[in-house]
């Protein structure tokens, strides 16, 4: 389970890794801890630090622009936080709002999370034709907004203040 982000040297969001990855780059001198867990602590047998939430690494690390944050299906089910786009349930499958018989491609703009019942229902048509209008539109994350979002929901609420609002 990825569950710490880590940030640059100049607290740009780079990735999310593991728990476990999060210590060792600690432990390492690599990072430090810009916050933890409440609760949580990492014990061994010399070491006791808390459980890293949010890391940052000691140098910077240049990384190619990245203008457009890569479609998946994952990453569409987490942008709709995994409620469905036509009646607000526990989404569980990837809706193409134009069809791809009807030439609609896997893109951001083109896909909602919905439930497996209205996905169904709704079949190879347009949400016009099917008469279910959209609860909300398709949006295109930016890629640190992709990856903010990846935390899931209890984790975003949870991040500092100042990190929380440049994802928002």
């Amino acid at each position: 389970m990825r569950d710490t982000l880590v940030l640059n040297a100049s607290f740009e969001p780079l990735s999310t890794v593991t728990l476990n990855r999060a210590v060792v780059l600690v432990l390492q001198d690599k990072a430090v801890v810009e916050q933890a867990h409440p609760e949580l602590r990492m014990r061994g047998a010399a070491v006791d630090i808390p459980a890293p939430r949010v890391i940052r690494l000691c140098q910077y690390v240049r990384v190619p622009f990245r203008r457009r944050a890569p479609w998946s299906r994952r990453g569409v089910l987490v942008r709709d936080r995994h409620r469905c786009a036509y009646c607000g349930r526990r989404a569980t499958t990837v809706d193409h709002v134009v069809p791809r018989s009807q030439g609609g491609q896997d893109t951001w703009l083109n896909t909602v999370a919905s439930c497996a019942q209205d996905n169904h229902r709704k079949a190879n048509r347009t949400p016009e034709e099917a008469g279910m209008p959209l609860l909300r539109q398709p949006f295109e994350p930016t890629p640190a907004d992709a990856m903010l979002l990846a935390l899931g929901q209890d984790d975003f609420d949870a991040l500092p203040e100042w990190l929380a609002q440049s994802a928002a």
